[in-house]
């Protein structure tokens, strides 16, 4: 059984216990419409309707009939996503509706953290997964919902996978699993056929790995606008030869969710028929210390002809995503999207929480920046700063991986993996973490997605679907 397998709707309403969304200011009109004895017991255990709060109420045979449950005032509200998830965390078993005055796009919020906390990730060590069930509220589409929990619990899965069992190779297994699953076709370039087929950047990256570097590349549909997604695959980084200390290379399984999250927004996409044309794009290497590793200070030449020098082997990411870039940038898509876990500069101006995008495109900023606010997947857009341009153009090759100077590092690196996309009009990079590095409602502490679900809420404005 999978993790997305957990994840779904109770099938009805008929005999599901009701769930009392009760703000603080609506305690007492809310206690005052119980039973007396619900009321006492209300009472007894503290009631108040605080923000996460929760109190079940027994019925005549003393198990639970109905459940309250605290939604604070407006401004706790806004400092909580998936708040209705710990509900489901705390629930007796049964299946629940929920009962309360909520939007469509809190409703849709609601059902959806409510299905991401039932994620488990069950691969090594069996774990409890709540058991209590929700219906999905009315006027949601439930199998939309469930199609959305499913990509992103793909996404999961994959980050929180060890690199002793997903390297390129297990990654290429699982790529090709996801385009079987919906009839798509998946092709894979390994090794030294890189260089036959001119991705000389992802090759030099992953070379010194017993585990073959390759680039994996899906495409589904055969109608609509075009759309390409390219994500970083780094299955694991040492660093190279400009090796990591042990407290910066402990997350490096993680270095793959870019291509964890393009792949999980590929799921939901295809589970959805969207009528689009996808291409998905997976640079997937190892960047391994041996003796034919990539040096600092190396010149590379990429797919586009753009000359490279390496003043740090820790920066790869860039590398073998400015050669998959180049392959996609010359098919001209109607919109590009670029996800990498790419730079921890981005982590020190936004946290951990927040993924900055950049995009020259205005529209499709603000089409991103408000699906990120309806659907509860937050987003900020940054800068291609262009005076910063020659931070990142060395004396002695076109490009420059690593610019000195400690500062703008998630800009300068957005700005070199543009120097790749000349031809497509619409381009978009995220910068994100792909970690949740302390528990939250629905979201345990390990990988996560981010900016999927807002860049597929997005999607019906930005190529008119």
């Amino acid at each position: 059984m999978t993790a997305a397998d957990t994840m779904r709707f109770a099938a009805g309403k008929a005999a599901a216990r009701p769930l009392y969304l009760v703000p603080e200011d609506g305690t007492a009109a809310r206690l005052g419409d119980l039973p007396p004895p619900q009321q006492a017991w209300a009472g007894a255990q503290g009631f108040t309707g605080a923000l996460g709060q929760l109190c079940v109420l027994p019925g005549a045979d003393g198990g639970p009939e109905v459940a309250l449950f605290g939604t604070g005032t407006p401004s706790a509200r806004a400092r909580s996503r998936f708040l209705l998830a710990r509900a489901a965390e705390a629930l007796p078993e049964g299946d629940w509706h929920i009962e309360g005055d909520l939007s469509t796009a809190e409703a849709e919020e609601a059902a959806l953290g409510w299905l991401l906390a039932a994620y488990r990730f069950t691969r090594y060590k069996a774990a409890k997964r709540p058991a209590a069930r929700l219906v999905c509220p009315a006027g949601l589409d439930p199998a939309r919902i469930e199609a959305i929990a499913a990509g992103e619990a793909l996404t999961r899965d994959l980050i929180n996978t060890p690199a002793s069992d997903m390297g390129p190779e297990e990654l290429e297994a699982a790529f090709c699993a996801l385009a079987d699953e919906f009839g798509a076709t998946a092709l894979a370039l390994r090794g030294d056929d890189l260089l036959a087929g001119t991705l000389p950047m992802i090759h030099a990256v992953g070379r010194a790995s017993p585990r073959a570097p390759r680039l994996l590349d899906l495409r589904w549909g055969d109608a609509g606008p075009r759309l390409t997604l390219v994500g970083k695959g780094v299955c694991f980084d040492t660093g190279g030869l400009d090796l990591k200390p042990a407290a910066s290379m402990g997350l490096m399984k993680k270095d793959m969710g870019g291509a964890a999250t393009v792949m999980g927004l590929a799921r939901m996409i295809m589970a959805l028929k969207l009528p689009l044309r996808l291409r998905v794009l997976v640079p997937a290497v190892e960047n391994a210390v041996s003796g034919n590793a990539f040096r600092p200070q190396d010149v590379l030449t990429s797919r586009k002809g753009l000359t490279v020098e390496v003043n740090n082997t820790d920066a790869e990411g860039r590398l073998v995503l400015a050669d998959a870039l180049a392959l996609a940038d010359e098919e001209t898509p109607d919109l590009l999207v670029c996800m990498a876990t790419l730079t921890g500069a981005a982590r020190v101006a936004l946290g951990p929480d927040l993924p900055p995008f950049y995009t020259d495109d205005d529209g499709l900023a603000a089409a991103l920046s408000g699906a990120a606010a309806r659907v509860a997947d937050p987003l900020w857009r940054m800068p291609f700063w262009a005076p910063y341009e020659p931070l990142i153009e060395p004396a002695i090759a076109d490009l420059d991986n690593a610019p000195g100077g400690g500062m703008a590092g998630s800009v300068t690196a957005a700005l070199f993996l543009r120097r790749f996309v000349t031809r497509t009009p619409r381009f978009a990079h995220f910068d994100i973490y792909g970690w949740q590095p302390a528990a939250a409602p629905a979201r345990l502490k390990g990988g996560v997605g981010q900016g999927a679900r807002a860049i597929l809420a997005a999607l019906p404005e930005v190529l008119d679907l």
